[in-house]
């Protein structure tokens, strides 16, 4: 067996590019519904439809894309200059995705549609060619595995990067310079007034442990829209003083107080992780090499490469299977800092929270070549889909003080999610692989378009799950009491819900038909025909 070098340093200069994917996707994934919901001002539906429309209209454009991946003729190679071409682009959208410009209602949304379809189209551009290069790199199926298991790492780094650190770089660049003023009225009863210089349209207080439960000191507020919540979203008029009635925590003084711009944190926040995005990408570019190529004789028909990817059984059950476990990985990103912000009350836990599970899910993907290895990708598979959604649903039965035990669940989850996306990037090669073995031709862009269909409108569906879910218990961000009685919901979301797409996904993973032995014989055969070229 021909085995291609493929050097430690280009692995992880291959393995950056998917750090700064997740830079965008999990950011995206992760804030942009509370972004869109709490500081934006959109309904939670009228998100939901959003993410499921523009999504299912990108499914075109990734598999055009694999199309014109495959007959990309340059010096570079098929699919290396498309990172070149769409790193800054990338960056750019990302940027604007959580800007927040001041317009009407109908604006807002019409804003929202334009950016966030450009993102998927740019994101399509390049995230199918990164894909397909892990398959060109390489003939090797287990070398290709190696190279997936660092790629896994660079992404899970790439959104510990996003998910960490974002939401206290929100709270560094958010910063008002607010006038705070503290009056103690007793042990645990605070009255605070708050001004700043200049207007703000959106702020949010709390103190800095978030236990303490904020109300409006002011008579002409309704009891029903004063009620007690850990935090206040407020617009600010410069030079007016704003007073609240804080309890329940003691030694409160100014310094404890939290007074946030959530506009100004989310938008400089994203523009400074936008540069790294680019930097990241630049580097893949430079850093890896095409060496697989199609065979000599095979001639551009896009009627045989369609009909050999509808007859692909290994590619269609993928095809399945990526997709049902891309909507459980984004419902759970997506709920995470809504769960943590509305349910047990402290939203900068979140950013705690997800620095654990991106961690755990580093470890999954270094584990995953040697257990693959070990028990076959696709029982490996098996056993994780089942596995970490019947972990997951234990959630459903945590309160909101049960801190430890949420994050337990929520890594052990992780640990064993993190296996889906390692596997599923790998086996996309091998069906690429199996292509060319049973019909003497190769598409691989328009192979790995599935990829990236399945990722995009898998975050579709759960956007479009998180969205009419909350909706249907009411669910307002900028309103306490339409947060409490939405509770329900967001625990369903955290838990159970994902769980059940999990457990679905396990039943189609059972029709692939690639195991060890089969794949052991095609990369051999390949490579005698390579050999032989």
């Amino acid at each position: 067996m021909i085995k291609d070098r493929v050097s430690i340093k280009e692995k992880i200069g291959y393995a950056l590019g998917d750090g700064a994917a997740n830079i965008a996707w999990r950011g995206v994934a992760t804030f942009l519904f509370i972004f869109y919901t709490d500081v934006f001002g959109l309904n939670p539906a009228t998100v939901g439809v959003l993410f499921l429309v523009a999504r299912f209209s990108d499914g075109i454009s990734d598999i055009v894309m694999g199309i014109i991946g495959d007959r990309t003729i340059s010096k570079y190679g098929k699919f290396r200059p498309w990172i070149l071409w769409t790193a800054i682009p990338l960056a750019t959208i990302l940027s604007l995705l959580f800007t927040s410009p001041e317009l009407s209602d109908s604006g807002k949304i019409t804003y929202a549609y334009i950016t966030y379809i450009l993102f998927t189209l740019i994101y399509t551009a390049n995230n199918i060619p990164y894909g397909a290069l892990m398959a060109v790199m390489t003939g090797d199926d287990k070398v290709r595995t190696s190279i997936g298991s660092y790629r896994m790492v660079g992404a899970f780094g790439g959104g510990m990067l996003v998910q960490g650190v974002l939401l206290f770089l929100v709270a560094y660049f958010g910063n008002i310079d607010p006038t705070i003023k503290v009056d103690k009225l007793n042990e645990k009863t605070y009255r605070v007034e708050v001004s700043a210089p200049s207007d703000v349209s959106n702020v949010n207080i709390k103190t800095e442990d978030g236990i303490a439960l904020f109300t409006w000191d002011d008579r002409t507020i309704s009891k029903r829209e004063n009620t007690p919540t850990h935090a206040k979203s407020f617009s600010v008029e410069a030079n007016k003083s704003y007073r609240f009635i804080v309890t329940g925590e003691a030694n409160i003084n100014a310094d404890k107080i939290s007074i946030i711009d959530q506009k100004q944190g989310y938008g400089n926040s994203m523009y400074l992780l936008s540069v790294f995005l680019a930097v990241f990408m630049f580097i893949t570019f430079y850093t890896t090499k095409e060496r697989v190529r199609p065979p000599k004789d095979q001639k551009s028909d896009l009627g045989k490469d369609i009909k050999d990817l509808i007859t692909n059984k290994p590619w269609l059950v993928l095809l399945a299977v990526g997709l049902l476990f891309n909507i459980y990985n984004s419902i759970k990103q997506g709920i995470v800092v809504i769960y943590f912000t509305h349910y047990l009350n402290d939203q900068l836990l979140a950013a705690s929270f997800l620095v654990g599970l991106m961690l755990a899910s580093i470890a999954g993907a270094i584990i995953t070549a040697p257990l693959g290895k070990k028990l076959g990708k696709r029982n490996l598979f098996i056993y994780a889909l089942i596995l970490s959604g019947l972990v997951n649903a234990l959630l459903v039965f945590c309160g909101p003080n049960d801190v430890v035990t949420i994050f337990t669940i929520g890594i052990v989850s992780e640990f064993l999610a993190a296996i889906f996306p390692t596997l599923f990037f790998v086996m996309l090669g091998d069906a690429a692989d199996y292509s060319e073995f049973k019909n003497g031709r190769r598409a691989t862009g328009l192979i790995y378009s599935a990829g990236s269909f399945a990722t995009k409108f898998g975050g579709g569906i759960a956007g479009a799950i998180i969205g009419f879910v909350l909706a249907s218990f009411s669910y307002d961000g900028q309103d306490a009491v339409a947060i409490s009685g939405a509770i329900p919901g967001i625990i369903m979301l955290m838990s159970w819900i994902p769980a059940i797409v999990s457990l679905i996904a396990a039943g189609f993973m059972f029709f692939y038909p690639l195991n060890k032995k089969k794949l052991d014989e095609v990369t051999l055969e390949l490579n005698a025909r390579r050999t032989s070229e």
